[in-house]
């Protein structure tokens, strides 16, 4: 029998490894406009986004969005939108790649408390549902097309 890798490889797909932080969050390593950053993998959040602070390490051109953020650190934060970027995992790249910029200190702080690393941003499930992604919790990596 042909092992998941293989048979997803011959299917188009690409293999991005992911670690397991402190508190649980998957943590993976991305390129956004070529510069990499740390990121959490994220499938309940409808978009990837970055923190503002990003918008000076990604090299991102920023617009103001009408858009309120919610997640599980607050309501109604202000966004900002960076459209037309590119975003690298492992051997897997897309273009035109969208992102939402919002006020991301929630979140660190509340990593910083686990003593867990700082992120840069989140990538969610436009990204995965894009790719027709595939999670492999045992073997801590997940599959993109």
């Amino acid at each position: 029998m042909q092992d998941l890798y293989s048979s997803l490889k011959s299917k188009g797909y690409r293999r991005i490894k992911f670690k397991l932080s402190k508190t649980q969050h998957l943590l993976v390593k991305a390129k956004i406009n070529g510069v990499e950053g740390n990121f959490i993998l994220d499938t309940g959040a409808s978009n990837s986004c970055v923190d503002f602070a990003g918008i000076t390490h990604f090299q991102l051109s920023a617009a103001d969005s009408d858009t309120r953020a919610a997640g599980a650190g607050g309501t109604g934060m202000l966004t900002q939108t960076s459209l037309k970027n590119t975003l690298k995992m492992g051997r897997w790249k897309t273009k035109s790649f969208g992102l939402v910029i919002f006020d991301m200190s929630h979140v660190n702080e509340a990593l910083r408390q686990y003593k867990a690393k700082p992120v840069h941003g989140i990538i969610g499930a436009d990204v995965l549902i894009k790719g027709k992604a595939i999670i492999d919790y045992s073997n801590f990596c997940f599959y993109l097309k």
